[in-house]
């Protein structure tokens, strides 16, 4: 082998080492990056509230906890409110059954404790809002409804909350009180039930929530009666045992409780706890 060749082999040599060495060394920068980006994204995760809040609340709550979780979500991306609203002696059941939840809140301590007494509940559930009830008449109140005695007149087609909802409980502690006895033409399942039977002129009057006399608008009219202060259903909240997305959970508890959530619920005519 002549001189000349032995140099052109040994600067072959050395040039294939330097570009070994740098493809080495740009894998590894690549490698790098790829762990920085991939420790930032998890760290930003890791550092925010995300998942599905699955609420359980009861039928008088769907416009304001409705109003709330779109909220929530505005403050936190990447999370969704899911509810299921109805009686909250059904939603009770269904929760001490193994219903997936992680929030419950309750028209009653009554049924509250249902969950609790199971062993379903988290620490110990706290009131947040108050209600008090209210007649329900049709648009314009035909029938001149001015009082709770008013409603037992013959002629008038009545509803009522069934008396195992807080709302019949309620209504039924009121009749009780003033020695009343008043048969419905139908008891319904909850609230926003027996309110429809009046704005679909199926009843002349129900026995419901300011709240959701409120929530109806021009469709019924609103009539006070004194006996409804001795009959304030008490709201409470709680965390859920078997929650499978605690935090959030707990957030949505602390945005209910807090000052913009008492307002919007204050709005909508509940009463502080």
């Amino acid at each position: 082998m002549t001189t000349r060749t032995v140099r052109r082999a040994r600067r072959t040599h050395r040039m294939l080492q330097v570009t070994g060495a740098g493809a080495a060394a740009l894998l590894a920068l690549s490698a790098c990056s790829s762990d920085d980006s991939s420790s930032a994204g998890s760290g930003s995760a890791a550092g925010g509230l995300s998942g599905t809040v699955t609420v359980f609340a009861a039928a008088s709550l769907k416009e304001s906890f409705e109003t709330l979780g779109k909220q929530f979500e505005q403050e936190h991306p990447g999370t969704k409110v899911t509810f299921s609203f109805g009686g909250s002696d059904s939603l009770a059941a269904s929760i001490t059954g193994g219903a997936p939840a992680d929030v419950f809140a309750s028209a009653s301590p009554r049924t509250m404790k249902i969950v609790t007494d199971a062993g379903a509940g988290s620490g110990t559930p706290a009131t947040f809002v108050r209600n008090q009830l209210e007649i329900a008449t049709l648009p314009g109140n035909p029938d001149g409804i001015g009082s709770l005695k008013d409603l037992t007149g013959s002629g008038l087609k009545v509803v009522l909350c069934d008396k195992e909802v807080p709302c019949g409980a309620a209504a039924q502690k009121a009749l009780d009180a003033s020695r009343l006895k008043l048969t419905p033409v139908s008891y319904e399942q909850d609230v926003k039930a027996a309110l429809t039977k009046v704005e679909l002129k199926e009843a002349d009057a129900a026995v419901v929530y300011k709240t959701d006399v409120n929530a109806a608008g021009d469709k019924v009219e609103g009539v006070d009666f004194p006996e409804s202060a001795d009959a304030v259903n008490d709201y409470p909240i709680t965390l859920l045992k078997d929650s499978e997305n605690t935090e959030a959970a707990k957030a949505f508890i602390a945005l209910v409780r807090s000052a913009d959530g008492q307002k919007v619920l204050t709005e909508a005519g509940f009463l502080k706890p």
